[in-house]
Protein backbone atom coordinates (compact mmCIF):
# COMPACT_ATOMS: atom_id res chain seq x y z
CA UNK A 1 0.00 0.00 0.00
CA UNK A 2 1.76 3.50 -0.57
CA UNK A 3 2.73 5.11 1.98
CA UNK A 4 0.79 8.42 1.36
CA UNK A 5 -2.75 6.48 0.70
CA UNK A 6 -5.27 8.00 3.49
CA UNK A 7 -8.91 6.51 4.79
CA UNK A 8 -11.82 8.37 4.04
CA UNK A 9 -15.10 7.45 5.85
CA UNK A 10 -18.40 9.14 4.59
CA UNK A 11 -21.55 8.51 7.29
CA UNK A 12 -24.44 9.24 5.52
CA UNK A 13 -28.32 9.16 7.09
CA UNK A 14 -28.68 5.07 5.28
CA UNK A 15 -24.87 4.53 4.64
CA UNK A 16 -21.27 4.60 5.50
CA UNK A 17 -19.37 4.44 2.95
CA UNK A 18 -15.09 3.97 3.08
CA UNK A 19 -12.77 4.40 0.46
CA UNK A 20 -8.72 4.18 0.54
CA UNK A 21 -7.58 7.49 -1.11
CA UNK A 22 -4.24 7.53 -2.80
CA UNK A 23 -3.41 11.07 -4.74
CA UNK A 24 -6.40 12.06 -6.04
CA UNK A 25 -7.85 8.12 -6.62
CA UNK A 26 -9.88 6.25 -5.08
CA UNK A 27 -8.75 2.37 -5.06
CA UNK A 28 -11.25 0.91 -2.93
CA UNK A 29 -14.83 1.00 -1.42
CA UNK A 30 -16.41 -0.24 1.44
CA UNK A 31 -20.09 0.15 2.70
CA UNK A 32 -22.53 -0.97 5.41
CA UNK A 33 -25.69 0.76 6.43
CA UNK A 34 -25.98 3.19 9.07
CA UNK A 35 -27.13 2.12 12.37
CA UNK A 36 -28.71 4.25 14.94
CA UNK A 37 -26.86 3.95 17.87
CA UNK A 38 -23.55 5.85 18.45
CA UNK A 39 -21.70 2.51 20.01
CA UNK A 40 -23.01 0.71 17.03
CA UNK A 41 -21.84 3.75 14.73
CA UNK A 42 -18.26 3.51 16.25
CA UNK A 43 -18.20 -0.15 15.85
CA UNK A 44 -19.22 0.24 12.37
CA UNK A 45 -16.69 2.90 11.47
CA UNK A 46 -13.99 0.46 13.18
CA UNK A 47 -14.85 -2.36 11.24
CA UNK A 48 -14.55 -0.54 7.99
CA UNK A 49 -11.14 0.83 8.70
CA UNK A 50 -10.15 -2.44 9.69
CA UNK A 51 -11.09 -4.24 5.98
CA UNK A 52 -9.61 -1.30 4.39
CA UNK A 53 -5.82 -2.31 6.19
CA UNK A 54 -5.64 -0.04 9.34
CA UNK A 55 -4.11 2.84 8.27
CA UNK A 56 -3.08 5.61 10.45
CA UNK A 57 -4.24 8.07 8.18
CA UNK A 58 -7.88 8.33 8.88
CA UNK A 59 -10.72 10.98 8.58
CA UNK A 60 -14.46 10.85 8.88
CA UNK A 61 -17.20 13.14 7.70
CA UNK A 62 -20.40 13.29 9.68
CA UNK A 63 -23.57 14.81 9.46
CA UNK A 64 -25.03 17.44 11.22
CA UNK A 65 -23.50 20.17 13.72
CA UNK A 66 -20.32 19.40 14.12
CA UNK A 67 -17.31 21.08 16.24
CA UNK A 68 -14.13 21.55 15.39
CA UNK A 69 -13.06 19.18 17.41
CA UNK A 70 -14.70 16.17 15.46
CA UNK A 71 -18.03 16.40 18.04
CA UNK A 72 -21.28 16.53 16.71
CA UNK A 73 -23.78 18.25 18.79
CA UNK A 74 -26.77 17.78 16.60
CA UNK A 75 -27.81 15.47 13.96
CA UNK A 76 -31.47 15.90 12.60
CA UNK A 77 -30.93 12.27 10.25
CA UNK A 78 -28.98 10.67 12.78
CA UNK A 79 -31.82 11.15 15.35
CA UNK A 80 -29.85 9.56 17.92
CA UNK A 81 -27.19 11.04 18.68
CA UNK A 82 -26.31 14.32 20.55
CA UNK A 83 -23.02 16.04 21.87
CA UNK A 84 -21.67 12.68 20.47
CA UNK A 85 -17.36 12.64 20.35
CA UNK A 86 -16.75 10.49 17.18
CA UNK A 87 -13.26 11.84 16.89
CA UNK A 88 -12.70 11.04 20.52
CA UNK A 89 -14.22 7.46 20.40
CA UNK A 90 -12.97 6.41 17.32
CA UNK A 91 -9.20 7.39 18.07
CA UNK A 92 -9.73 5.11 21.55
CA UNK A 93 -10.69 2.05 19.69
CA UNK A 94 -8.15 2.83 16.55
CA UNK A 95 -5.21 3.58 19.07
CA UNK A 96 -4.55 6.96 17.01
CA UNK A 97 -6.10 10.60 16.16
CA UNK A 98 -8.70 10.83 13.77
CA UNK A 99 -9.78 13.48 11.72
CA UNK A 100 -13.41 14.50 11.83
CA UNK A 101 -15.68 17.13 9.95
CA UNK A 102 -18.79 17.82 8.42
CA UNK A 103 -19.86 15.63 5.98
CA UNK A 104 -20.25 18.30 3.13
CA UNK A 105 -17.00 19.98 3.93
CA UNK A 106 -15.62 16.99 3.26
CA UNK A 107 -17.39 16.95 -0.42
CA UNK A 108 -16.42 20.33 -0.37
CA UNK A 109 -12.52 19.85 0.40
CA UNK A 110 -12.86 17.06 -2.15
CA UNK A 111 -14.11 18.90 -5.15
CA UNK A 112 -12.13 22.32 -4.73
CA UNK A 113 -9.04 20.38 -4.38
CA UNK A 114 -9.14 18.19 -7.00
CA UNK A 115 -12.50 17.90 -8.26
CA UNK A 116 -15.46 20.16 -10.06
CA UNK A 117 -14.80 23.38 -8.51
CA UNK A 118 -10.72 23.24 -9.06
CA UNK A 119 -9.39 26.24 -9.62
CA UNK A 120 -12.06 28.28 -7.86
CA UNK A 121 -11.89 30.54 -5.24
CA UNK A 122 -15.41 30.59 -4.69
CA UNK A 123 -17.15 27.80 -4.71
CA UNK A 124 -20.27 25.95 -3.14
CA UNK A 125 -20.96 21.93 -2.89
CA UNK A 126 -24.80 20.77 -2.21
CA UNK A 127 -25.04 17.27 -1.32
CA UNK A 128 -28.29 15.81 -2.07
CA UNK A 129 -28.80 12.78 -0.05
CA UNK A 130 -31.26 11.89 2.62
CA UNK A 131 -31.08 15.52 3.59
CA UNK A 132 -29.47 18.33 2.06
CA UNK A 133 -25.64 19.54 3.59
CA UNK A 134 -23.37 22.24 2.50
CA UNK A 135 -19.37 23.31 2.20
CA UNK A 136 -18.42 26.87 1.24
CA UNK A 137 -14.97 27.58 -0.45
CA UNK A 138 -14.85 31.29 -0.08
CA UNK A 139 -11.45 33.34 -1.68
CA UNK A 140 -9.74 29.89 -1.29
CA UNK A 141 -10.77 29.28 2.11
CA UNK A 142 -12.93 26.44 3.80
CA UNK A 143 -15.58 28.08 5.43
CA UNK A 144 -16.34 26.56 9.14
CA UNK A 145 -17.80 29.48 11.23
CA UNK A 146 -16.86 30.38 14.61
CA UNK A 147 -18.06 26.83 15.80
CA UNK A 148 -17.72 25.09 13.30
CA UNK A 149 -21.25 24.65 11.84
CA UNK A 150 -21.36 26.70 9.19
CA UNK A 151 -22.97 25.21 6.23
CA UNK A 152 -25.92 23.81 6.95
CA UNK A 153 -27.44 25.19 4.26
CA UNK A 154 -30.38 22.19 3.95
CA UNK A 155 -31.85 24.27 7.06
CA UNK A 156 -32.94 27.57 5.75
CA UNK A 157 -36.52 27.63 5.83
CA UNK A 158 -38.08 28.82 2.47
CA UNK A 159 -41.32 27.75 3.51
CA UNK A 160 -42.19 28.35 7.26
CA UNK A 161 -45.52 26.54 6.49
CA UNK A 162 -44.22 23.61 4.86
CA UNK A 163 -43.60 19.92 5.67
CA UNK A 164 -42.00 18.95 9.48
CA UNK A 165 -38.20 18.84 8.97
CA UNK A 166 -36.59 16.05 11.50
CA UNK A 167 -34.61 19.31 12.64
CA UNK A 168 -37.72 20.57 14.37
CA UNK A 169 -39.03 23.37 12.27
CA UNK A 170 -41.08 23.29 9.14
CA UNK A 171 -40.37 23.94 5.75
CA UNK A 172 -36.30 23.38 5.30
CA UNK A 173 -34.69 23.55 2.43
CA UNK A 174 -34.36 19.71 2.49
CA UNK A 175 -37.81 19.26 2.74
CA UNK A 176 -38.14 19.90 -1.00
CA UNK A 177 -35.11 19.23 -2.54
CA UNK A 178 -32.89 16.18 -0.92
CA UNK A 179 -33.31 12.72 -2.27
CA UNK A 180 -35.39 12.04 0.43
CA UNK A 181 -38.61 15.02 -0.87
CA UNK A 182 -37.78 13.53 -4.13
CA UNK A 183 -39.13 10.50 -3.08
CA UNK A 184 -41.92 11.89 -1.15
CA UNK A 185 -42.83 14.29 -4.26
CA UNK A 186 -43.46 11.14 -6.19
CA UNK A 187 -44.92 8.84 -3.39
CA UNK A 188 -47.75 11.97 -3.01
CA UNK A 189 -48.47 12.22 -7.58
CA UNK A 190 -48.83 7.99 -6.77
CA UNK A 191 -51.26 8.51 -4.16
CA UNK A 192 -52.80 11.07 -6.46
CA UNK A 193 -53.22 8.00 -8.90
CA UNK A 194 -50.31 9.32 -10.96
CA UNK A 195 -46.87 8.05 -12.14
CA UNK A 196 -47.90 4.52 -12.96
CA UNK A 197 -44.98 3.70 -14.87
CA UNK A 198 -43.38 2.98 -11.28
CA UNK A 199 -44.69 -0.44 -10.73
CA UNK A 200 -42.15 -1.29 -13.50
CA UNK A 201 -39.50 -0.43 -11.03
CA UNK A 202 -41.34 -1.23 -7.78
CA UNK A 203 -44.08 -3.48 -6.65
CA UNK A 204 -45.60 -0.86 -4.00
CA UNK A 205 -45.83 3.47 -5.19
CA UNK A 206 -45.64 3.95 -1.53
CA UNK A 207 -41.99 3.05 -1.23
CA UNK A 208 -40.56 4.79 -4.33
CA UNK A 209 -37.58 6.53 -3.61
CA UNK A 210 -36.00 9.49 -5.96
CA UNK A 211 -33.55 7.45 -8.06
CA UNK A 212 -36.34 5.75 -9.10
CA UNK A 213 -37.76 8.55 -10.55
CA UNK A 214 -34.76 9.80 -12.07
CA UNK A 215 -34.70 6.59 -13.66
CA UNK A 216 -37.98 6.56 -14.91
CA UNK A 217 -37.36 10.41 -16.14
CA UNK A 218 -34.75 9.35 -18.15
CA UNK A 219 -36.27 6.43 -19.75
CA UNK A 220 -38.78 9.53 -21.20
CA UNK A 221 -41.52 9.15 -18.93
CA UNK A 222 -44.08 12.40 -18.59
CA UNK A 223 -45.21 12.21 -15.35
CA UNK A 224 -41.59 11.36 -14.03
CA UNK A 225 -40.31 14.63 -15.93
CA UNK A 226 -43.03 16.62 -14.17
CA UNK A 227 -41.59 15.01 -10.81
CA UNK A 228 -38.22 16.14 -11.19
CA UNK A 229 -39.09 19.35 -12.62
CA UNK A 230 -40.76 20.49 -9.70
CA UNK A 231 -38.24 18.89 -8.06
CA UNK A 232 -35.70 20.89 -9.98
CA UNK A 233 -37.68 24.45 -8.84
CA UNK A 234 -36.89 23.64 -5.31
CA UNK A 235 -33.15 22.68 -5.80
CA UNK A 236 -32.61 25.94 -7.67
CA UNK A 237 -34.94 28.33 -5.42
CA UNK A 238 -31.51 27.43 -2.92
CA UNK A 239 -28.93 27.71 -5.20
CA UNK A 240 -29.91 31.09 -5.98
CA UNK A 241 -30.33 31.79 -2.12
CA UNK A 242 -26.70 30.67 -1.92
CA UNK A 243 -25.38 32.60 -4.57
CA UNK A 244 -26.78 35.55 -3.46
CA UNK A 245 -25.21 35.17 -0.07
CA UNK A 246 -21.94 33.91 -1.22
CA UNK A 247 -21.73 35.14 -5.09
CA UNK A 248 -19.29 32.01 -6.33
CA UNK A 249 -18.05 31.04 -9.46
CA UNK A 250 -19.09 27.73 -9.30
CA UNK A 251 -21.29 25.69 -7.38
CA UNK A 252 -21.45 21.70 -7.61
CA UNK A 253 -23.79 19.16 -6.45
CA UNK A 254 -23.09 15.67 -5.25
CA UNK A 255 -24.48 13.25 -2.98
CA UNK A 256 -26.28 10.30 -3.37
CA UNK A 257 -28.70 12.00 -6.54
CA UNK A 258 -25.33 13.07 -8.14
CA UNK A 259 -25.49 10.07 -10.46
CA UNK A 260 -29.02 11.11 -11.66
CA UNK A 261 -27.61 14.56 -12.28
CA UNK A 262 -28.01 14.13 -16.66
CA UNK A 263 -31.80 14.03 -15.65
CA UNK A 264 -32.22 16.66 -13.34
CA UNK A 265 -29.47 19.32 -13.74
CA UNK A 266 -30.61 21.13 -17.11
CA UNK A 267 -33.86 22.27 -15.48
CA UNK A 268 -31.91 23.15 -12.44
CA UNK A 269 -29.49 25.48 -14.82
CA UNK A 270 -33.44 26.54 -16.49
CA UNK A 271 -34.72 27.67 -13.44
CA UNK A 272 -31.53 28.84 -11.47
CA UNK A 273 -31.24 31.30 -14.70
CA UNK A 274 -34.62 32.64 -14.18
CA UNK A 275 -34.98 32.91 -10.32
CA UNK A 276 -31.27 34.34 -9.59
CA UNK A 277 -31.23 38.29 -9.37
CA UNK A 278 -30.97 40.08 -11.80
CA UNK A 279 -29.73 37.44 -13.89
CA UNK A 280 -29.06 39.71 -17.16
CA UNK A 281 -26.71 41.98 -15.40
CA UNK A 282 -23.86 39.63 -13.85
CA UNK A 283 -21.99 36.85 -14.58
CA UNK A 284 -23.81 33.43 -13.62
CA UNK A 285 -21.64 30.75 -11.58
CA UNK A 286 -21.09 27.41 -13.05
CA UNK A 287 -23.44 24.82 -12.05
CA UNK A 288 -21.61 21.27 -12.13
CA UNK A 289 -22.22 17.55 -11.04
CA UNK A 290 -19.17 16.87 -8.40
CA UNK A 291 -16.27 14.85 -10.18
CA UNK A 292 -16.41 12.15 -7.15
CA UNK A 293 -20.18 11.88 -6.90
CA UNK A 294 -21.20 10.10 -3.69
CA UNK A 295 -17.80 9.57 -2.32
CA UNK A 296 -16.63 13.48 -2.29
CA UNK A 297 -17.63 13.20 1.62
CA UNK A 298 -15.12 10.13 1.65
CA UNK A 299 -12.59 11.76 -0.52
CA UNK A 300 -12.85 14.91 1.25
CA UNK A 301 -12.37 13.15 4.62
CA UNK A 302 -9.43 11.02 3.60
CA UNK A 303 -7.37 14.48 2.08
CA UNK A 304 -8.52 16.52 5.52
CA UNK A 305 -6.68 13.52 7.13
CA UNK A 306 -3.59 13.61 5.25
CA UNK A 307 -3.51 17.05 5.54
CA UNK A 308 -4.03 17.03 9.24
CA UNK A 309 -1.16 14.49 9.08
CA UNK A 310 1.42 16.30 6.96
CA UNK A 311 0.45 19.63 9.05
Amino acid sequence: MNSGASIGIDVGGTKCLGVILEGDHVVTEVRRPTPASPVAIIDTLEEIVHELGDLPTVGVGVPGLVTRQGVIRASPNLTAVADFDVAGMLAARLGHSVVVDNDATCAAVAEWRAGAARGHRDAVVVTLGTGIGGGLIVDDRVVRGTNGFAGEVGHMVIDPNGPVCPCGRRGCWERFASGSALGAMARAVVRAGGLSAITTLVDDGSDVRGEQVCELAARGDVEALDVVNEFAYWVALGLVSLTNMTDPSCIVIGGGLAASGDVFMDPVRHHFARLLYSPNLRPHPRLEIARFGELAGAVGAASLATLSRSA
